[in-house]
């Protein structure tokens, strides 16, 4: 059963100016900036606010909660924002946690004199029907490649389905376009019945930033699904078009 938030209640608006609050009072306690790119703030805002509401904490949205009850999710090594890993490893050896939404002023200062990300550009044009299908026995596929596929796939040269293992108030906010089923974490058995039949057919799955879709990826190999790839670095680094709505 797919979870459904309705972004828009009084209820999520309610937590979601809490979480506001919350991610200010963390960058005040210490130190930290927000991202320069105001759509990872905010997308990072709403999955906290997703989370407190589904699991009552506000666990990274960038990753699998894992345990179905409170006292098990208690026992796992689940991120808790603003988590450990970041405030002693990522914050001060790259400049900003996994998710991306504290940073050091160094590390923002870099990105506006970068004006953002360089993005690498590549198109299907040129790819032949071993190239696609080479591509997608990799681990991770970076999203020029995932555009060149689903350009590819438009021309059929290659057959594969492209699983979004985020929440569906992600899927309905944005979507890559060709996006065939939506699996989200919080209910990813139940919702992975939808492809239980297509073992053997290629899949790339992708998420926020890689790294929900990347544990995905390990249970769907775990469970016979002959080829699984991941979008490394999430739907965030994604330029082709984009989808929303439900």
């Amino acid at each position: 059963m797919i979870k459904k938030i309705d972004i828009q209640s009084d209820e999520f608006q309610t937590q979601l100016e809490l979480t506001k609050q919350f991610t200010d009072k963390v960058c005040e306690e210490h130190g930290f900036f927000y991202n320069p790119e105001e759509d990872v703030n905010e997308s990072i805002q709403l999955g906290l606010t997703r989370n407190k509401m589904i699991y009552g904490q506000r666990f990274c949205p960038c990753f699998m909660v894992v345990g179905e009850t409170p006292s098990q999710r208690e026992k796992e090594d689940n991120r808790l924002c603003p988590c450990t890993p970041a405030l002693t490893k990522e914050i001060p050896e790259k400049g900003h946690c996994h998710c991306g939404i504290f940073c050091t002023k160094e590390h923002v200062d870099s990105l506006i004199q970068k004006d953002e990300v360089e993005q690498e550009v590549e198109h299907s044009q040129g790819l032949s029907k071993e190239d696609c299908e080479n591509l997608l026995k990799k681990e991770q596929v970076s999203a020029a490649e995932v555009e060149a596929l689903l350009e590819a796939r438009e021309l059929k040269l290659v057959n594969f389905l492209l699983v979004d293992t985020r929440e569906w108030m992600e899927w309905v906010g944005a979507r890559i376009k060709g996006t065939d089923f939506l699996v989200p974490t919080t209910s990813f058995y139940q919702a992975l019945e939808q492809v239980e039949g297509k073992k053997d057919t290629p899949i790339v799955v992708y998420c926020h930033s890689g790294s929900r879709s990347a544990y995905c990826q390990k249970i769907m190999l775990d469970m016979g699904f002959k080829s699984v790839a991941n979008l490394d670095y999430g739907i965030v680094t994604f330029r082709g078009e984009l989808l929303s709505g439900e």
